[in-house]
């Protein structure tokens, strides 16, 4: 799974009889911040599951200066909460001060591993698992090793693996150094409904079908899978009549559905039992995915392959065998989805990213947009 909970194994331990489950959401609070001074004579504030656009750290929290090249985002290609970041690096055009390190889709009960690198070490960080990185600045870190996470390049430590507010602050903190033409992900104008939306997507959908996937009682996943249909109408709903979640250009909160969406028919559907219809039997979702996937910065980030191998063979409570499946077929990805007719554009006024960088590509045959 995404998060690398303190149960987890490759055999897996997601599941606990009789239970709801139950994310943890106690991550690392430090900040990469542009002022590091002025964020810590700034009051304190209380954590946030969503994360904050704007607001001071929280209490113990320490602040680490932006600096280009100083910081190693190391996010798995499988993981849901990992790709919001990798896009929104990409969006941004922050692959020049923040490099990427891509581990394996596969991890075990102590972390994830660089097991794609030459030789099974980061290139950068030197290291076989994250696990050593977290270890390095919490010798006797208690929690999962999860990812995404932000590395200290020159200590090798783990600086912060907060992974909702790591993309706020790519949006906020690192504004210095985004590429020309970078769109707003952050509209002030849009930011109080914006967050109300995000809340409702985290809690109902991204976190949705993993309520579904891991409950531990008939009574539970029940509850978890009206919840989570009682969303995606809402949802469908809302994109019938607009091309993106906050209006006529993309934000914050379309990153965030996206990598929920673009696993559904995959992952989610059969894996996680979320399976009242498939993405692609709703029109305005299913189109709405379609548009982001082929918009420069989200479906070129996207590795199939990688997040079916995930799920099907690290989750072995769930899917005992291991088998990963064949399907389904991704040419779909690719057709006409007709969202232009409801105006807007992705960038407003921005431009869309340049090629992805050609050590940072997907794999071939792993996406519709990487043909084999």
């Amino acid at each position: 799974m995404e998060h690398s909970e303190n149960s987890q194994s490759r055999q897996g331990s997601y599941v606990t009889a009789g239970q709801e489950f139950s994310r943890d959401t106690n991550y690392i609070q430090d900040r990469i911040v542009a002022d590091p001074a002025a964020a810590l004579a700034a009051p304190r504030v209380a954590g946030d599951k969503i994360g904050r656009a704007r607001g001071g750290l929280t209490e113990d929290a320490e602040a680490w200066p932006v600096e280009p090249g100083r910081y190693r985002l190391v996010a798995a290609r499988a993981c849901p909460w990992a790709n919001r970041t990798i896009i929104v690096r990409r969006l941004l055009g922050l692959e020049d001060v923040i490099s990427l390190g891509t581990p394996g889709p596969t991890h075990d009960e102590r972390s994830w591993t660089f097991d794609l690198d030459a030789g099974g070490r980061d290139p950068v960080l030197g290291t076989e698992r994250l696990q050593e990185n977290y270890f390095r600045r919490f010798p006797d870190y208690p929690r999962g090793i999860t990812v995404p996470a932000l590395v200290d390049i020159p200590t090798g430590a783990v600086v912060t693996n907060d992974y909702p507010q790591i993309t706020l602050d790519f949006s906020t903190q690192w504004r210095r150094y985004h590429r020309e033409g970078a769109p707003d992900l952050l509209p002030t104008q849009k930011l109080p409904e914006m967050r109300e939306v995000v809340t409702r997507v985290f809690t109902e959908v991204n976190n949705g079908v993993y309520r579904c996937g891991f409950a531990g009682s008939q009574e539970a996943y029940d509850s978890a899978y009206e919840r989570l249909w009682t969303a995606l109408d809402w949802l469908e709903e809302r994109l019938t009549g607009q091309r993106y979640l906050m209006g006529d250009t993309i934000t914050e909160a379309d990153v965030r559905l996206f990598t929920t969406l673009v696993r559904f028919d995959p992952v989610y559907h059969g894996h996680f039992k979320c399976n009242r219809n498939k993405l692609d039997e709703m029109p305005a979702l299913w189109g709405y995915a379609r548009d982001l996937f082929q918009t420069p910065g989200f479906g070129d980030t996207v590795d199939f392959e990688q997040i079916k191998s995930h799920y099907y063979e690290v989750h072995r409570d769930i899917n005992p065998t291991g088998i990963v499946p064949r399907g389904p077929e991704l040419s779909g990805w690719l057709t006409d989805h007709g969202r232009e007719a409801l105006g807007g554009s992705p960038f407003g006024t921005g431009t869309a990213p340049g090629p992805v960088r050609e050590d940072e590509q997907v794999t071939p045959g792993h996406n519709p947009l990487y043909p084999a």
